[in-house]
């Protein structure tokens, strides 16, 4: 077993300072640290790196997910170099997949699901009476994604594919939720997940897959900033405020933080 230190961001949520005018400033905060990395229990994940198209070809998708061109940045700057590294050295890749028909041919995607076995029921449904209809329809009209870009996202998931850089090779696993993502795990001896991938408030926290439902089978998730970006608002975008807080988060309540420049480091050593 091959154990290696990688320096980590994690966040110290403790003493909050009841004597200051803002108790939580008394906390620790960000802080640094070398923790230990197992390399043969270790997995990167790469989660929803989809070829989302272009503005022109799909104007009503890029106008309700701003994120699409941060991503595509990552795309082509992070993730060839990042994958590269992960493949030569003894850290596993799987790919978390949804959203279209795109992956179920791939030999990874078939062992996953014959790891996991036969699938669960769906969950029961409450009843939709017409005050709950009409909320839902105000939703629609009103918060995403907009009725005049309906057609051009739903035109974009019908040939969503995997981004060229983040396509997957060989038998690497593949999973489109979180029974299949553990059985790839379980069989591997994986048991520290690194996320990356879109988006890191969004998919990669409460997707199917993702660090939220990970955690339950006692997982370890952790990320890399620079090999994400988040969903952001209108009033979040131009400093990228949610990607700041989502990186908290996955420091609080489910793992690490890593730079890039570091796990390169340390896989190509």
């Amino acid at each position: 077993m091959t154990i290696i230190s990688l320096p980590a961001h994690y966040y110290q949520q403790f003493d909050a300072d009841p004597a200051r005018e803002v108790p939580g400033e008394g906390y620790g905060g960000w802080g640094r640290a070398e923790v230990p990395l197992s390399l043969e229990h270790t997995a990167l994940v790469v989660m929803h790196a989809w070829d989302t198209g272009t503005p022109e070809r799909y104007p009503g998708w890029h106008r309700a997910v701003e994120y699409h061109q941060r991503a595509d940045r990552i795309g082509r700057e992070v993730f060839p170099p990042l994958l590269a590294a992960v493949r030569r050295s003894p850290v596993r890749l799987f790919h978390v997949v949804g959203g279209g028909n795109y992956y179920q041919q791939l030999p990874g995607y078939r062992r996953a699901v014959a790891l996991a076995g036969p699938e669960l029921e769906p969950l029961p449904q409450v009843e939709v009476d017409a005050g709950l209809a009409q909320l839902r329809e105000f939703r629609r009209q009103n918060v995403f994604v907009g009725p005049h870009n309906e057609a051009d996202v739903k035109a974009g998931f019908e040939r969503v594919d995997f981004m060229d850089s983040a396509r997957p090779q060989g038998d690497e696993g593949v999973a489109e939720n979180g029974r299949q993502l553990f059985a790839l795990c379980r069989e591997a001896g994986v048991n520290h997940l690194i996320y990356t991938g879109f988006a890191i408030n969004w998919c990669l926290l409460l997707s199917p897959g993702g660090m939220w439902e990970m955690q339950k089978y006692g997982v370890l998730c952790s990320t890399i900033g620079e090999a994400t970006t988040a969903v952001e608002n209108k009033e979040t975008a131009r400093q990228e405020l949610c990607k700041q807080i989502a990186l908290w988060r996955v420091a609080l309540a489910f793992g690490f933080v890593f730079d890039l420049a570091d796990v390169l480091r340390a896989l190509e050593g």
